[in-house]
């Protein structure tokens, strides 16, 4: 398979779903959990699953670089990178796996020229992936048919923001006054770009760190599915920051 074949986002959900199967079997059943330099934690699920997806991109699209999670957190992440290539996070939310929570999820995002083109999102405790082909995002439950999803109208009155756990009181009112959504919803991973997608909810405001890998799979659904992604300010958020460690700025992820 190549990068111009229209499929390209079909061949990642099949491998996020087999890294979902790989997964899925060692959650909540007592991994031990080690920290990263930056006291993020990591277990064996995280780094068996990254192993599992770079073969499968190594298969199918021969000589096409990737940035993944666990890789980068061990080796560091390269000077530069040319125009195209993936970024990879095998297992999105791995404090909510650790927890026991099921907002986890495996992503691989293909990037073209800083632009998230093609996409695939899976979420191993519930058998749903969401991911692009041919100009929309699609989603399917534990393999079976795939429907389109799409964004949802901005409903007045009862817009629901998905923010992170662990934002306080005083955050979250700083952001409704700011962006207008009316209710707000704790969630983790980048399954709140997904639930965007589908139309389940309608905003996620980030003002605080992410990486490249965390964001551009979902990036790429929601705006297949008719949504953006956006600084605060209204600029493209775009992707191949090298030079900044590929570390994001903030970004509004938004329905219509």
């Amino acid at each position: 398979m190549t990068l111009t074949d229209t499929d390209v986002g079909e061949a990642l959900a099949e491998i996020c779903e087999a890294a979902a199967a790989l997964i899925l079997p060692l959650w909540r059943s007592g991994l031990a959990v080690t920290h990263k330099a930056d006291e993020s934690p990591v277990t064996e699920a995280d780094q068996r699953g990254e192993t599992l997806i770079l073969e499968h991109l190594a298969r199918r699209f021969p000589g096409v670089p990737v940035i993944s999670e666990e890789d980068a957190s061990e080796f560091g992440t390269p000077d530069a990178i040319g125009p195209t290539f993936f970024l990879v996070d095998p297992l999105d939310g791995t404090k909510a796996f650790v927890r026991g929570d099921p907002n986890f999820t495996v992503n691989i995002g293909l990037i073209k020229d800083g632009r998230p083109v093609a996409g695939a999102v899976a979420a191993p405790p519930t058998g749903e992936v969401w991911f692009t082909s041919g100009g929309q995002a699609l989603k399917r439950r534990d393999g079976g048919g795939a429907q389109p999803v799409r964004v949802r109208p901005w409903p007045s009155g009862e817009a629901v923001a998905l923010i992170s756990h662990t934002m306080s009181e005083e955050t979250a009112q700083k952001l409704a006054d700011q962006y207008g959504f009316d209710r707000r919803q704790p969630m983790d991973s980048s399954i709140k770009f997904c639930r965007i997608a589908e139309g389940a909810a309608d905003i996620y405001p980030r003002h605080g760190p992410t990486m490249e890998w965390d964001v551009a799979a979902g990036h790429a659904v929601l705006e297949a599915a008719g949504g953006q992604v956006l600084t605060p300010e209204g600029a493209p958020f775009t992707y191949g920051k090298a030079q900044d460690g590929f570390r994001n700025g903030w970004f509004v992820a938004r329905g219509r």
